[in-house]
């Protein structure tokens, strides 16, 4: 049995970015040591990291604001809501997302079908 019962938001996202920014600040720290071009390379790399973050979020391999349900902690699951946006997440709302979940894993909800047909 795994040692965590809670969700602690491991996403592909969250560690893709986690590994920009530690590149980008041992590429910095190799520029403090000596290499003068490393400061502005690791600030550019590091700066990538959240704009990275922000993209695998909303293509759904982050993870939205609360607490996922216990079947979602994986690190490879996919988040099918993304594409409608989050509800209070800010990342989703700079993007223009309206923040309504819309299933992408079934057929269509019959007022979403009965409201496209004009009725």
């Amino acid at each position: 049995m795994s040692g965590h019962q809670h969700d602690e938001g491991h996403t592909v996202a969250g560690w893709a970015s986690s590994a920009i920014a530690m590149v980008g600040a041992a590429v910095a720290g190799a520029g403090i040591a000596g290499w003068s071009p490393g400061i502005w390379a690791g600030s550019a790399v590091t700066a990538l990291a959240p704009l990275v973050a922000w993209s695998l979020h909303l293509a759904g391999w982050g993870k939205p604001p609360g607490v996922r349900a216990a079947d979602q902690w994986g690190l490879h699951v996919r988040d099918r809501t993304a594409r409608g946006g989050h509800a209070g997440c800010l990342g989703c709302r700079l993007a223009g997302r309206r923040g309504v979940s819309v299933r992408t894993d079934g057929p269509p909800e019959p007022a979403v079908t009965a409201a496209r047909a004009g009725t």
